[in-house]
């Protein structure tokens, strides 16, 4: 499997398993014939085949013969009736789950203990090669294994390997963060246009900012607060603007936002019935 081109295939076609497909196909570390996907919402198999180029069937027993790599990529409340349907037709793919708050122990009890296994948690700037994105192997994961795991993800983005205890936190972090971020950039667009700057150019100019701000923490390894004070001048414009944030609680409501998230991810794997 190491060698030979892999064939990928998901259960589940939606926007998670559309972003990670392109972004591989974008990366050349895929190619569309070799990709596979199952969902029993046709809209969701039409995306994904029109977007991908992949095949698309309303069966997931139909995946598992065409995959090396088997991506498990539905909804916590709908695992466990998925591993019911699959366990015994499986054969021995490397299953990786992107299923938000559902355990490696529970993926084991319900596939088979003997299973290779890996959870990841991705995001959707993976379609444009920017996905922020950790892992954690099951006890019979490989060496061999958790590397196609790395490989995949940091083809798309930045990768890490965490402890599985983490990985709630990291949904609520990185995994919904995009929209925390997306709705930063509205809101400073809205401030933009508000002060008279035309729609197109107060989004660009909000949406570039955060993104060069992005940068330069991660190739500076400078800390943020740093660079902050970097751009805030005794008396100036930026301190203002700052105190205007605290005054609004944005730190708090970001803290809080991932906490809301972390605590959801894991109430939505402690409601996950394994078999």
């Amino acid at each position: 499997m190491n060698d030979a081109p892999l064939r990928i295939g998901f259960l589940g076609t939606g926007k998670m398993a559309t972003a990670l497909t392109k972004g591989w196909l974008k990366a050349g570390l895929v190619s569309a014939d070799r990709l596979c996907g199952s969902d029993p919402i046709p809209a969701a198999r039409t995306a994904f085949a029109q977007e991908t180029g992949g095949y698309v069937s309303e069966k997931n027993l139909d995946i598992p013969p065409r995959a090396d790599v088997l991506i498990l990529a539905v909804k916590p409340q709908y695992v466990g009736g998925l591993m019911t349907e699959i366990a015994h037709e499986l054969g021995d793919p490397l299953i990786v789950s992107i299923v938000a708050g559902v355990t490696l122990a529970q993926l084991q009890s319900g596939l088979g203990a003997s299973r290779r296994i890996v959870r990841v948690m991705p995001n959707t700037p993976a379609l444009v090669g920017s996905s922020a994105s950790a892992f954690s192997g099951g006890s019979n994961a490989t060496s061999a294994d958790l590397q196609i795991v790395e490989r995949l993800l940091s083809s798309i983005g930045r990768a890490i390997a965490v402890p599985e205890r983490l990985l709630d936190a990291v949904t609520g972090l990185s995994g919904s963060g995009p929209a925390y971020a997306f709705t930063i950039i509205e809101a400073l667009s809205d401030g933009g246009v508000r002060m008279g700057l035309p729609r197109d150019v107060a989004t660009m100019l909000a949406a570039q900012t955060l993104l060069g701000a992005a940068q330069m923490v991660l190739e500076t390894g400078l800390h943020p607060g740093v660079l902050k004070d970097q751009v805030a001048s005794p008396g100036g414009t930026t301190i203002a603007g700052l105190h205007a944030l605290e005054r609004g609680g944005l730190r708090a409501a970001l803290m809080n936002a991932v906490e809301a998230a972390t605590l959801r991810a894991a109430e939505l794997g402690a409601a996950t019935k394994a078999v």
